[in-house]
């Protein structure tokens, strides 16, 4: 709360603050009788001068009623209203008006209906002040029925009157009451007034009458600042930005600097639609007319610069600010939580010298969007226990950190706290619940609420929510499932720019180019293509499909990149195996001055590993650069790529030595990356240790027994690897499934081992068989090593033959032109049978063969690869 002056006026300057409310219940009042006009006309009936009255004054009671507001004294105004009742026995309406005045200053409204009901004559003074009570703390009915009652009555209401009805119209947004209103005032010829005009101007507004408030300002005779701020914040909420500018200089023009309130208006059209640029001029002319340190556009400048500047540009306003309020607080506090700085965040709210439940929501969503879903778990559960004030946004992100920890226990937790709270209807309380659900591993749930969805204006929310969820949990297939459903509804899922970058990622990650293209196509008309996060999906989006050159070429014509535009383009290179284009775009970034992050140092790092001769120096560089000038702490996940990188040279002592000074004890994708490693140049020794400390630490995990045999497959020895194979079969694992699959007419077909579900699979059998025998007459022999089943030697073969990804192939030849290259998605590795046959396959056919798995792309020409035989 402000310590001195107040915020600057809004566009209803006119309009008094909303009434504080007393706890304290209404006392039983004696009817008050008001004085009778004197009715003297002659000489004999005057007092006599010589007389002395001993009678009260009738100014007396007013004197004690000011003086009970002046100092906040409701005691003292009873004590007044109790000796004009006594002393006073004429009609006196104008001191019944003072005690109406009184109790409404003092927060005592229904005294003030009392003293008002008592009043035999009440005049459009009496109505007008409580019809404005009744307006300002959002009782409409109460407001209109006094206003109907006055014109009953036939007391004419004057422009006060006018403003305390459209004063309640606009509180309640009741647009239809106030055209009513506004109609009555053009017949009784107060529409000159322009206190009335703009009060009117807010109805209209509020109410999202854009058309009719443009009129009436038109029309409008007089105009003050107000009017113009009414109109600028109206064409603000239509989004017509570079009006609100147009209106402030034809404002300037008649003569008007503008207000703290125009200001703070303009630094809004600022942010949406000018950028920087707007708002610097608007602050530099709030510093040429001396409004720089005014409440309200200090708390402007904050959130502004919060959006466009830099957190050294937020803190210089809100210290130099003379009077900061609880907004003023909320947004440096917002604006550390923008800027990433948590605990400096913290330290705000602790300083603060009073909170009210929108600072308790801004340092919740600030610990939600920095990652610290605990710490706003912890912040929920302080609300909850000091009875703090919780609405929708509260809930809302402690839902979404509760999400964010994925803690499946936290989760029903909250989400009975939720449905016993009462707020489970609210859409976006319900939208947040199945996020959540997703999140924490609950999908069925998820699904079951998506289901029942009730909320139609919340169903894209919801519906986007759940696909990510199925996406997220790897069910790609089935995210696709329910983007079709939603785009086949009788009212169809309009696309915002979230969904369109959610989609395009699951086109990416599925490969699904054709699809891909036709939402390139709508990201177009809709206008979204200069969208950052739109632009870096479409990116991704054709990278991902093998269309590198056309991802190339989009992120040339990106209006604007940020740091995600960069590391996409890093990954591009990199999963197409062109470490050293990888590096080129990290000499770039430090040339245009783009700041790295965590993602950044683990893409560059991981680029090491393709690029055509050995870069363990350049590694190390990168990976002692972080911290040392980019005060970026390596975390599991670079420690994993340093060991891939330094495995992949041969670099194995270094790899060692690495694992061992680690500040942490190693994870499971560290030894994961050193046995890989291991595996790809066949060192059985730190091979053997790094599996078991990975079966250590993920003793359930198949994908695991995989790995270690595979380690032992490729160095000959079969017994060993026979018996990782045999204790996974002890323990019940399997292997997750594999799987490949094709896009063609708009239409993914899927394959998995031995499949024959497919309409056409009898002529992909036959022509895979004629594929083996031809591959096998230019020297293709089949490992065997790969089935992971104890079978026969002959029985391994015809596993071999028939896995996904020769099914995908073979399918793909059999539907594309001759010309055209076969581009296949698997979703886990080659392995190193399919590897061999599509090197031949390329060979044979003379056709281009892409195979894209969880390491990258294999492109196969005239049998050979891109890889180079290691991934």
């Amino acid at each position: 709360m402000a310590t001195t002056i107040p915020p600057p006026p809004s566009p209803f300057t006119h309009m008094k603050p909303l009434l504080s409310l007393s706890p304290l219940s209404p006392l039983a009042l004696p009817p008050f009788k008001p004085k009778p006009p004197n009715v003297s006309s002659s000489p004999l009936t005057q007092p006599n001068p010589t007389h002395r009255d001993h009678s009260p004054s009738p100014f007396a009671p007013r004197r004690l009623l000011r003086l009970a507001v002046d100092r906040l004294d409701l005691d003292l105004g009873r004590a007044a209203h109790a000796a004009a009742v006594k002393a006073l026995d004429n009609e006196d309406t104008g001191l019944g008006n003072a005690l109406i005045s009184m109790y409404l200053k003092l927060g005592r409204l229904s005294d003030a209906r009392k003293a008002f009901d008592a009043l035999p004559s009440p005049d459009v003074a009496s109505f007008s002040s409580l019809i404005s009570a009744y307006a300002k703390c959002g009782r409409p009915v109460e407001a209109a029925g006094l206003f109907c009652r006055m014109r009953f009555l036939g007391v004419e209401p004057n422009e006060f009157s006018f403003v305390a009805i459209l004063t309640s119209c606009i509180r309640q947004l009741d647009g239809r009451l106030g055209s009513q209103v506004h109609a009555f005032a053009v017949k009784t010829d107060h529409c000159s007034c322009v206190h009335v005009n703009n009060a009117l101007l807010g109805v209209y507004v509020k109410c999202g009458c854009a058309s009719a408030a443009d009129q009436l300002f038109g029309e409008m005779v007089e105009r003050d600042v107000s009017s113009w701020n009414a109109v600028m914040l109206g064409v603000v909420e239509e989004c017509r930005y570079d009006e609100a500018f147009r209106l402030f200089n034809l404002m300037q023009m008649e003569g008007y600097h503008g207000d703290g309130f125009s200001l703070s208006t303009l630094l809004t059209a600022a942010a949406h639609g000018f950028g920087g640029a707007g708002g610097e001029a608007v602050h530099a002319y709030a510093l040429k007319i001396g409004l720089e340190l005014d409440l309200s556009v200090g708390n402007a400048l904050v959130g502004f610069y919060t959006q466009f500047g830099s957190v050294e540009d937020v803190a210089d306003v809100f210290w130099r600010m003379p009077i900061k309020d609880v907004t003023s607080w909320t947004g440096m506090l917002t604006g550390y939580m923008e800027f990433g700085m948590v605990e400096s965040a913290v330290d705000i709210f602790d300083q603060m010298p009073e909170r009210n439940c929108v600072t308790y929501n801004a340092l919740l969503a600030g610990f939600y969007h920095n990652g610290e879903g605990d710490r706003g778990l912890d912040l929920f559960q302080h609300i909850l226990e000091n009875d703090l004030e919780i609405s929708d946004f509260t809930l809302t992100s402690a839902i979404n950190a509760c999400g964010m920890v994925s803690d499946l226990k936290m989760s029903e937790q909250v989400h009975a706290f939720v449905i016993k709270s009462g707020c489970k209807s609210s859409s976006w309380v319900e939208a947040a619940l199945l996020d959540m659900c997703a999140k924490c591993g609950r999908i069925e749930d998820a699904q079951k609420m998506f289901t029942s969805w009730a909320h139609e204006e919340s169903f894209p929310v919801a519906w986007t929510s759940l696909i990510c969820a199925h996406s997220r949990c790897g069910l790609h297939f089935e995210a696709l499932h329910l983007f079709q459903t939603g785009l086949s509804r009788d009212d169809p899922v309009v696309m915002d720019a979230f969904a369109l970058a959610m989609i395009l990622g699951l086109c990416g990650t599925l490969g699904f180019f054709e699809l891909g293209q036709q939402l390139h196509c709508v990201v177009t008309k809709s206008g979204l293509l200069s969208d950052v996060e739109v632009g870096n999906a479409l990116f991704s989006m054709y990278a991902k499909c093998g269309r590198l050159e056309d991802a190339i070429s989009l992120f040339s014509q990106m209006p604007q990149h940020d740091t995600v535009s960069w590391n996409a383009l890093i990954t591009a290179y990199l999963i197409h195996r062109q470490g050293d284009k990888a590096l080129d775009v990290w000499d770039s970034m430090n040339m245009v001055g783009v700041k790295p992050d965590f993602i950044t140092f683990l893409l560059v790092i991981s680029a090491c590993r393709y690029t055509s001769s050995n870069s363990v120096d350049v590694c190390h560089g990168l990976f002692h650069s972080m911290e040392s000038s980019y005060n970026i702490i390596p975390a599991s996940e670079h420690y994993s790529a340093m060991v891939d990188v330094l495995g992949y040279w041969g670099s194995f002592d270094e790899a060692e030595q690495l694992i061992k000074n680690m500040p942490s004890k190693p994870n499971a994708s560290v030894w994961r990356a050193l046995l890989d490693s291991c595996r790809l140049r066949s060192n059985m020794t730190l091979g053997r240790q790094a599996a078991q400390s990975l079966l250590e630490l993920e003793p359930q995990d198949p994908s695991t027994y995989v790995l270690v045999s595979n380690l032992y497959s490729a160095s000959g020895r079969w017994h060993c690897s026979e018996k990782v194979r045999q204790d996974m079969r002890e323990k019940g694992l399997q292997k997750h499934p594999v799987r490949s699959w094709i896009t063609h007419h708009n239409t993914m077909h899927s394959f998995y081992a031995r499949d024959r579900s497919h309409p056409q699979s009898k002529d992909i059998y036959s022509a895979l068989d004629i594929l083996i025998l031809e591959c096998m007459k230019a020297g293709y022999e089949p490992d065997t090593c790969f089935v992971l089943h104890e079978v026969e030697e002959y029985q391994k073969k015809n596993f071999l033959f028939y896995h996904s990804a020769k099914l995908a192939v073979v399918y793909g030849l059999l539907i594309s032109g001759p010309d055209r290259p076969v581009r296949v998605v698997k979703n886990i590795l080659l392995c190193g049978d399919c590897h061999a046959f599509m090197k031949y396959v390329s060979s044979v056919t003379g056709r281009e063969i892409s195979v894209r798995d969880a390491s990258g792309f294999h492109n196969f020409r005239g049998g050979v690869c891109s890889c180079g035989d290691y991934w």
